[in-house]
């Protein structure tokens, strides 16, 4: 459904527009209502809108400064102006800023059901072209992936040059710092340095900062065999990571021996690497697969490279690894110690607490975690935070992080110590703000709070309430708004996905069972909002259990 935001100073023409359509009927549902253009702004920097429909004069911000304001942070947004003026200059503006629709006042209930029909409709033809503009990188993906067959997957072949007698082939996909790349001129260092390797390459541009790169390299006779074999295994040893020690042999590469290729391909890249950090400055992380013989190994080896990827959190830029390196890695694994560290926070501790961090992450160092294992310890400590977070009150702070953004920077995370930092940081702002008073809500806020936590199975909403406190509706819900930092409806969200965070984890009701338990009929909308909240789905959360 698109999100629609209501801008307009009159309470009565506000509530009438609000009113007179059927949102539900053209897939659209009202997210938020503002008075001025100042409130307006702030509540779409919270929540943006698919589609603005909005008063022109008003105060503290008109119309027309609102939408200028809302380009710069979402472009597609697609936007209505409402007017009791037939003012050229106005009309003059809003073409400028690529309006929709300019509808006079007093509004013609089928005019803007229609406009905001054709909104969507465009909005999803924005959509739409952008989606095409990124069509070569899905079909590479695609075909990559071996989902492509017939006459497509030809398309593809022909763009790969041939193979040619007594030459292999190895994949692999190199990440570029995006830090790195900042002062320079984009990808296209990158590009110019490949084009001086000596070898045969073929580079297939995957997104703005991870290229995916094929290696032709002739494969030696087997006179050389014999005297290459030792110095060939050694190298595959090594797992080509060569800051741990390991260097492949100059004179690899031995007919009918896969591991030789890859390694020499392996010591191939590693330079190419390093010319681009010391001459360029710029920054990468190289996954290799085996070499090939043929393009139709071609999907299995580019699925090993994109799984290696993730090794990218332990070893960081500047490497460059196989699997398998990979397989000879020793892995132990690592707990996170949850009630010690809940105790550090609370107690306020933060000496206590960042120290404990610190040697939970330098152990994983030590001790080579698995990554799985790793990227679960670190989704773990993300939701023991929100719980601290939930609990105090703090969920709305402006300094700290939801819990999704933080799953999504733990899945962001370069290497080890950026994820070590996400932690600090996140950790230091909660005890920072324990040290302050609690927030002082009104009694009004108060008691809905407390008839949120008591009712939460309910099928409770602000209009039912606002007549239980004879309040205006609009009011309330501005000032519960500004008071607990969300909108009732996101409170009341919270609440139950909360209770039923803590129904999946400790007990073994069925999700079901659970979606119902907190006041969801529907099991869908229950996975829909939980992973809105959590960023994970209720399943998957159960599966951490075993960690």
């Amino acid at each position: 459904m698109k999100k629609v935001m209501l801008v307009e100073d009159e309470e009565f023409i506000l509530q009438g527009i609000r009113c007179i359509i059927d949102w539900e009927e053209i897939s659209m549902n009202v997210v938020s209502m503002a008075h001025n253009g100042m409130e307006a702004l702030e509540m779409f920097r919270r929540e943006p809108a698919d589609i603005v429909v909005t008063d022109v004069e008003m105060p503290l911000m008109n119309g027309l400064e609102l939408l200028e304001e809302i380009r710069k942070i979402e472009p597609n947004t697609r936007c209505i102006i409402l007017s009791g003026y037939d003012e050229f200059e106005y009309a003059r503006t809003a073409l400028k800023l690529d309006v929709e629709e300019y509808i006079l006042k007093p509004v013609n209930e089928e005019q803007l059901r229609q406009a905001l029909i054709r909104a969507a409709d465009r909005f999803d033809e924005i959509a739409r072209e952008k989606a095409g503009s990124m069509e070569d990188k899905i079909g590479w993906h695609r075909f990559l992936n071996g989902k492509l067959e017939g006459e497509e997957a030809e398309d593809f072949l022909g763009m790969l040059p041939e193979i040619a007698p007594g030459e292999s082939v190895t994949a692999a996909m190199m990440k570029i710092d995006a830090d790195s790349l900042e002062a320079k001129d984009g990808m296209q260092e990158v590009l110019i340095e490949l084009q001086k390797l000596p070898e045969k390459v073929k580079t297939i541009y995957l997104s703005p900062d991870t290229l995916f790169l094929l290696l032709y390299m002739e494969r030696e006779t087997g006179s050389l065999r014999e005297k290459k074999t030792s110095d060939s295994e050694a190298a595959e040893r090594s797992g080509c990571l060569w800051e741990m020690g390991g260097k492949a042999s100059e004179t690899d590469g031995i007919q009918g021996h896969p591991k030789a290729e890859s390694s020499t391909a392996c010591e191939v890249l590693r330079n190419f690497q390093d010319r681009l950090e010391s001459g360029c400055g710029i920054m990468s992380f190289i996954t290799i697969g085996p070499s090939i013989r043929e393009y139709q190994e071609l999907p299995s080896s580019y699925k090993l490279i994109s799984r290696l990827q993730k090794y990218r959190l332990l070893e960081g830029y500047g490497s460059c690894i196989t699997e398998s390196y990979i397989k000879e890695r020793k892995n132990q694994d690592v707990v996170i110690d949850e009630n010690f560290l809940r105790k550090m926070i609370l107690k306020k501790d933060k000496e206590g607490a960042l120290n404990y961090i610190e040697d939970l992450f330098i152990n994983n160092l030590k001790f080579e975690v698995d990554v799985d294992v790793l990227y679960q310890l670190a989704l773990k400590m993300a939701i023991l935070l929100q719980d601290i977070k939930v609990e105090y009150k703090l969920e709305q702070s402006r300094n700290l992080q939801a819990l999704t953004e933080m799953v999504e920077k733990i899945y962001q995370a370069d290497d080890i110590f950026g994820l070590k930092t996400i932690f600090i940081s996140e950790i230091t702002e909660i005890i920072l703000y324990l040290h302050t008073e609690d927030s002082q809500y009104t009694p009004v806020v108060k008691q809905i709070m407390e008839e949120v936590r008591k009712n939460y199975k309910e099928d409770m909403n602000l209009k039912t309430l606002s007549y239980k406190y004879h309040m205006n509706a609009s009011y309330l819900g501005q000032i519960f708004q500004k008071e607990v930092g969300c909108s009732f409806t996101q409170y009341l969200s919270n609440t139950k996905n909360k209770i039923a965070k803590d129904l999946i984890l400790n007990t073994n009701m069925k999700i079901n069972d659970i979606a119902k338990e907190v006041g969801y009929p529907d099991t869908s909308y229950f996975y829909r909002k939980f992973k809105q909240c959590y960023g994970v789905s209720p399943a998957s959360l159960r599966g951490m259990k075993k960690y």
